[in-house]
């Protein structure tokens, strides 16, 4: 059961560690919100989606999505539009020197973004649903219990930290110049993530 718990938390931590939309929002709202308990609710909604998407994962869906190639056309197609949507926003959004963000700063809006770049970036699913769901396999019972759990600790821990970081970088970066930047190789990585999987679409043709 220990080995398949160290499994699941060095498998999801690879997979989470890599730069990409949901990291730069969670870390950008770290950094731009004016206090941390502010920021600690998009970290919940991210570790919320990561959750349901782990439970789908292990639960099966990994074979359905796996094994009928439209499904993960049109959720690449999908994801593909969202990115450069949100790549877009990144790129105008200017955090100012009061440490507040333009962009979304109604809690309720951040939540729903934070949910949006978790639940409609296809490469997070695909990751999940093909890497975790299939390693799920292996395991049954309790093994699988705590293959589960690590899975679904490591989001909890990464995303929390993840926003404790940023908001220790908006502590430095009073004038927000760090965080501009950031925000537009933020905005180029997620672009790049777009025509990655645009590519990877036209390969597969």
């Amino acid at each position: 059961m220990l080995a398949a718990f160290l499994h699941g938390y060095l498998l999801s931590f690879g997979l989470i560690l890599p730069l990409g939309p949901q990291n730069t929002y969670v870390f950008a709202q770290g950094a731009t919100q004016p206090k941390l308990i502010r920021a600690l609710p998009v970290a919940a909604a991210a570790s919320l989606a990561d959750t349901f998407l782990i439970l789908l994962a292990v639960f099966g869906v990994s074979v359905i999505v796996l094994t009928i190639p439209i499904i993960k056309t049109i959720l690449t197609l999908v994801g593909v539009g969202f990115l450069l949507y949100i790549g877009w926003v990144t790129w105008k959004s200017k955090p100012t020197s009061h440490g507040s963000h333009n962009e979304f700063d109604s809690l309720k809006k951040r939540i729903v973004f934070a949910l949006s770049v978790s639940l409609l970036n296809p490469h997070a699913i695909l990751d999940t649903i093909g890497v975790i769901g299939t390693s799920a396999i292996t395991y049954a019972d309790g093994t699988r219990f705590a293959f589960t759990l690590a899975c679904i600790l490591n989001s909890w821990s990464w995303f929390f930290g993840l926003t404790v970081m940023g908001r220790t970088l908006g502590v430095v970066d009073r004038n927000g110049r760090v965080l501009r930047t950031l925000n537009k190789v933020s905005a180029v990585i997620i672009w790049t993530s777009a025509l990655y999987l645009v590519s990877g679409l036209l390969g597969g043709a």
